[in-house]
């Protein structure tokens, strides 16, 4: 309850709107599951977003919207989400509507979210939506930035998770880590960062040394 009070709070809401919006997916009887940073969420720390991003079932989501909107929703579309907000509260839901999110549904499991008990992705699946959050350059930076601090909040608890990282991303999260995290991680990913860098070293270093002449370089 702490935790519903706390989301509630933060969202200054007058109605729960979370709990509304399961309602309606129970009395629809849609299959769905969290992603985003909320269901970062289920797996590491808590960190309070006032995006709730969630897949539900293709075949039901006009069903869905239409039980939203007797419920007093707003809804709008876009070319790959279906937005919800209802008076009275800050939260923003997210319909995520591209197709590569189906998938999800059939590995989500039953988690506690922040007093919620709700249908969670598998944490491989919400890292790979992290990704392709991160790596979709339409968005907005501040967007991509926190879709990166999500990423790193999943490899720092589950480091297994690092393999199935993207070569950009994987060089960026060794940009940001410690002395001791860079000695523990791998010769592989490491080489990722230090590789060009030494490469860029010594192009420029000959590059700035006439005494070196280009055509005897091997």
């Amino acid at each position: 309850m702490i935790g519903k009070r706390f989301l509630n709070a933060v969202a200054n809401s007058r109605v729960d709107v979370l709990q509304v919006f399961l309602d309606i997916l129970r009395k629809a009887g849609s299959r769905y599951c969290l992603i985003g940073g909320i269901a970062v969420n289920a797996y590491v720390e808590p960190v309070v977003s006032l995006d709730l991003d969630i897949v539900i079932a293709g075949q039901n989501l006009e069903n869905v919207c239409r039980a939203a909107a007797k419920k007093g929703f707003k809804i709008q579309r876009y070319e790959h989400s279906v937005n919800l907000t209802l008076a009275g509260s800050d939260l923003r839901i997210q319909l995520q509507t591209d197709s590569r999110y189906q998938d999800f549904i059939l590995r989500a499991r039953a988690k506690k979210v922040l007093g919620y008990r709700v249908k969670v992705a598998a944490v491989e699946d919400v890292l790979k939506g992290k990704t392709w959050a991160y790596l979709d350059e339409t968005r907005r930076s501040s967007k991509r930035q926190k879709d990166l601090a999500d990423i790193i909040r999943l490899v720092e608890v589950y480091p297994a998770l690092r393999r199935r990282l993207t070569t950009e991303i994987k060089k960026l999260l060794l940009l940001t880590l410690s002395d001791v995290q860079l000695h523990s991680a791998s010769q592989e990913d490491r080489l990722l960062v230090f590789f060009p860098g030494v490469i860029l070293f010594f192009l420029n270093l000959v590059l700035r040394s006439p005494k070196i002449p280009l055509t005897n370089i091997a």
